[in-house]
């Protein structure tokens, strides 16, 4: 696909952390924490990972009316 290696590592990370649905909600501070990247990196990462269908992502609220971290829903990949 020619992602580049941060895209990989934080596709690996949310595979790794999605539950039985293919789904989690990490922060970006979070991603770029557990991974010892910067957050603009994070956003480029998951940019590509959009791009390249392999993710959706959705803006989740919370009750207050503020926003929380998006849920990622990893897309299957029947190509491979």
């Amino acid at each position: 696909m020619g992602l580049p290696h941060m895209s990989v590592a934080v596709y690996c990370y949310l595979c790794e952390r999605a539950n039985k649905n293919g789904e989690c909600f990490p922060s970006t501070q979070t991603i770029a924490r557990d991974l010892s990247i910067g957050r603009r990196t994070v956003f480029r990462a998951l940019n590509d990972l959009e791009k390249h269908g392999l993710l959706k992502r959705i803006r989740r609220r919370r009750p207050s009316g503020g926003y929380s971290s998006s849920l990622y829903r990893l897309e299957v990949i029947s190509d491979v």
